[in-house]
């Protein structure tokens, strides 16, 4: 269509072109320090000549005007997965190392107040026994440093079953918290296809869908696949957890009840859907991070300082059996534990001074052999530094990792940012632009205006 009518429809066009492109820059600034949000852009489409032109005549027109064509979210697929994965492996990462950190200052070695330093000085008394056979003070020292030493391997033994079961409790509740994003996930799938079927703005629940698709993967590690409809589907360990508007459940199968006890089997997951439950395995995350604390690193350092509780009471009951106490009696065992749990059962078996054997010889001959023998024992000693050196390495290992991904995990996420983050200099550029476009569309309907008043008016006019 041409003439003077067309023109006022084209400035009208682009009247309302220019507002929805002031609108969605507003928008934009308004939700700059919105978590999640994604920068939207207008995209305008000439309304120009016919697809088709008609058989028998000619368009001679010169363009319609100015549509809005969609309004685009300006995000990047690729981004946007690699952000899921490396958020996934910084989750894993982070919750061992926050772990494990408790647990080496709970250790707290080398300090003053650990095993290494009770050992120290249970082996000190028996030096100063040795010196004095007879010194009812030296042999109630021994008692009193043995009784020292196991309460600090009783320490550490329950710090580690108390951070187990902290970790035990901390795994169900994320296992929940995994089944309540993937519900959530599978409702805005929904919501997102019915929005399109609409021809409603779906940038809104597209912002929702990710932050639920990125908090998904921070806690399984799940992977996502877009959907035709513009929702995703996620799957774990090779089992479908959302697919569309439906979600299944991830389960704890094993290991662990739903209370945060350990039900003593290694700890194994599944997935839920309707009457069939797909096992999985490869979960990474934070439920990752927590399985491999549970699984491994844990049940490795408590073996270790049972370990060490064996060999020293071993040791020492080896050479108090074979020693004589102040009466001339054969020694006993000075040490029992229960061979299920050495580190938090060890206890002293010797209740008296009189009981400790010191000497080497019958009879009540006093000497300082098997004292000797037991100062200059240090099997335990070198046992736990062993185990405590391994830990420590691997603390500092896990601190490492932790801080090389979080660099690969902020790199990304700057990528993301720079191109999906809203930027108020850019937007600044796009609302002065909307606002020149606006008051020029509105002076061209002005000036046709001023030409159909003269047309209407004045022309024909005699003067």
């Amino acid at each position: 269509m041409t003439g003077s009518m067309s023109s006022l429809n084209t400035a009208l066009s682009a009247l309302r072109f220019n507002r929805v492109a002031l609108d969605v820059a507003a928008n934009n600034i308004a939700n700059q320090a919105t978590e999640g949000y994604t920068r939207r852009r207008a995209v305008g489409a000439s309304v120009g000549t016919p697809a088709v032109p008609a058989s028998w005549s000619t368009y001679d027109g010169v363009g319609g005007g100015v549509s809005v064509s969609s309004l685009d979210r300006i995000n990047d697929d690729l981004l946007d997965t690699r952000s899921r994965r490396e958020h996934a492996s910084q989750s894993y990462l982070a919750v061992r190392s926050a772990s494990l950190q408790r647990i080496e200052t709970g250790i707290g070695e080398p300090g003053d107040n650990g095993v290494s330093a009770a050992l120290a000085d249970f082996r000190a008394s028996w030096h100063d026994l040795a010196n004095d056979p007879r010194s009812e003070a030296a042999r109630g020292q021994v008692l009193q440093t043995a009784n020292a030493l196991t309460d600090s391997i009783h320490a550490q033994s329950a710090a580690i079953e108390a951070e187990a079961s902290d970790q035990r409790s901390g795994l169900v509740a994320r296992v929940e918290q995994a089944n309540a994003v993937a519900s959530s996930l599978a409702a805005t799938n929904k919501a997102i296809a019915s929005a399109q079927l609409g021809k409603v703005d779906t940038s809104d629940l597209m912002d929702q869908r990710d932050q639920l698709a990125l908090r998904l993967s921070e806690l399984t590690g799940a992977t996502a696949t877009a959907r035709a409809d513009g929702g995703f589907d996620m799957s774990v360990g090779g089992a479908s957890l959302v697919s569309g508007p439906n979600a299944a459940r991830l389960t704890i199968t094993a290991g662990v009840t739903s209370s945060g006890a350990s039900d003593g089997n290694p700890i194994a997951f599944g997935v839920v859907s309707g009457s069939t439950t797909t096992a999985v395995t490869g979960l990474t995350g934070e439920i990752g991070g927590v399985t491999e604390l549970l699984t491994t690193t844990l049940p490795a350092y408590a073996a270790g300082l049972s370990a060490v509780t064996r060999t020293l009471a071993d040791g020492v009951n080896a050479l108090h059996q074979a020693g004589y106490d102040l009466g001339g009696t054969a020694g006993g065992a000075f040490f029992t534990y229960d061979v299920a749990d050495p580190a938090s059962t060890l206890a002293v078996a010797v209740t008296s001074t009189g009981g400790v054997a010191a000497s080497s010889a019958p009879g009540g001959v006093l000497n300082s052999t098997t004292a000797t023998a037991l100062a200059a024992s240090g099997d335990a000693e070198t046992a736990y530094q062993r185990l405590v050196t391994g830990f420590g390495t691997e603390v500092a290992s896990i601190k490492r990792l932790t801080t090389t991904q979080q660099l690969l995990t902020s790199q990304v996420d700057s990528a993301r940012e720079q191109l999906s983050g809203v930027n108020l200099d850019e937007e600044m550029v796009s609302m002065v632009s909307a606002q020149r476009a606006y008051e020029a569309a509105a002076r061209v309907m002005t000036v046709v205006d001023s030409v159909l008043d003269t047309l209407i008016n004045r022309t024909g006019l005699l003067r």
